[in-house]
């Protein structure tokens, strides 16, 4: 592949087979980074620190999104610059899962929310490396008229890898510790028939490129992109943002709801009922809203409807704390979800600034996906404690996702 060939749009389709081995690798990804969030974490901190289980959990989530607000755009910028034979992102993405399966080990091993919390953000830093080389490869290799199928086909895992997970961590193994450990084994094994079957790109900014000068060094300008410059990357940034804090408000306290709103009998087993609902709307409407983007063309419309059915299952939860609502609430956001994350992926893809920085820029815009992880917790847990409790958390989570699916017309380039 030729310098010009690797800065330019893909043209090539890519297989099932591709598509069915990185869709593999984001399983194991994405079991790795939401089983811990949604179950683990929380049973550990429960155990540690019953009393103070909200404001535990937040930090140690918290934290851990900080640490991958930096990681993420910082492996891809490293990744955008890898040269060698294996090319610029199955090291990344091979490395990556290794690492944070040595965080998952680490963390398992943890019996205070200090080392919960430490051990935790290890596991961020080695899973976002590995997230940076699967989020590049789309663009590096997909064609535009394909992008929002296959992005909805490596969508499905960020909620069957939840699914996977919760069945696997409270069926399969009987402690909290064999639940890291398996998705520590996991995580690798998923990551390797992508690595080893796969071609990867080389780097056109390897000294072996012809006539190409590689950068070495990645600075800290590299990483700021000018709204002005590029407008519509920061709409796309903000619109992601907005979405995805929408989602962490609503999801994080979402054991804590059942058991204390919603008096569920066996609230963990709840999560894994209400995980399941998610997951059945995301398959449908992952995959063939994407199809549907990718064959009519547009990409916003899209994008704003599912934003506002997203929205009104959290409505649906902010007045009715019952088991048949918060059930009818699931199915409605893995609906919405689903076509969202496929099509706005796809939109994004297409408003990348530099075609030579795609992880870099990747990574930018996967702080949006991450920074709510943060600022999740700081919002949610005052909203719960002295703003009306669970109904003011869901008014807040609907009322934020709303004005994503709306600003996402701010964005010209793509219709």
């Amino acid at each position: 592949m030729t310098t010009q060939e690797l800065h330019s749009e893909p043209r090539a389709r890519v297989g099932g087979g591709w598509t069915s081995a990185l869709a593999l690798a984001c399983l194991g990804l994405y079991m790795a980074f939401l089983t811990p969030i949604q179950v683990l974490l929380a049973e550990q901190i429960d155990a540690i620190d019953p009393a103070g289980k909200e404001l535990a959990l937040g930090w140690a989530t918290g934290t851990g999104a900080l640490v991958a607000v930096v990681a993420n755009p910082l492996a891809g910028a490293l990744s955008d610059r890898t040269g060698g034979r294996f090319g610029r992102r199955r090291p990344w993405i091979l490395g990556g899962a290794v690492a944070g399966a040595a965080g998952l080990a680490v963390t398992s091993a943890q019996t205070t929310v200090v080392g919960v919390t430490l051990g935790w953000c290890l596991a961020q830093l080695g899973l976002n490396a590995m997230l940076a080389g699967t989020s590049a490869v789309v663009p590096d290799q997909v064609p535009v008229s394909q992008r929002a199928a296959v992005s909805g086909w490596i969508g499905i895992p960020q909620t069957l890898g939840l699914v996977v997970g919760a069945l696997l961590v409270t069926m399969v193994v009987t402690s909290t510790t064999a639940g890291y450990l398996l998705l520590a084994l996991l995580v690798v094994l998923c990551a390797l028939p992508f690595v080893v079957l796969t071609r990867d790109p080389r780097d056109p900014r390897d000294p072996r490129t012809p006539r190409e000068a590689r950068r070495a060094r990645v600075r800290l300008g590299d990483f700021l992109v000018n709204p002005r410059t590029h407008p519509d990357f920061g709409w796309a940034w903000l619109t992601r943002f907005l979405v995805m804090l929408g989602n962490a408000i609503g999801t994080l306290y979402l054991l804590y709801f059942l058991k204390d709103a919603v008096r569920h009998a066996r609230p963990d087993e709840g999560v894994l009922v209400l995980t399941l609902l998610y997951t059945a709307g995301v398959v449908v409407t992952a995959v063939a809203g994407g199809a549907v983007s990718d064959r009519w063309g547009r990409r916003k419309v899209l994008v704003s409807v599912s934003s506002v059915v997203m929205g009104a299952a959290s409505l649906l939860l902010t007045f009715w704390h019952t088991w048949p609502v918060a059930m009818a609430a699931a199915l409605l956001l893995g609906l919405g979800f689903g076509a969202y994350i496929a099509v706005d992926q796809a939109l994004i893809t297409q408003v990348l600034p530099s075609a030579g920085d795609r992880a870099k820029d990747l990574g930018v815009i996967n702080i949006a996906n991450s920074a709510p992880q943060v600022l999740g917790p700081a919002l949610a847990a005052p909203v719960v404690a002295y703003a009306g409790g669970y109904a003011g958390l869901y008014l807040t989570s609907a009322v934020v996702t709303f004005l994503g699916g709306i600003l996402v017309w701010r964005i010209r380039s793509v219709p």
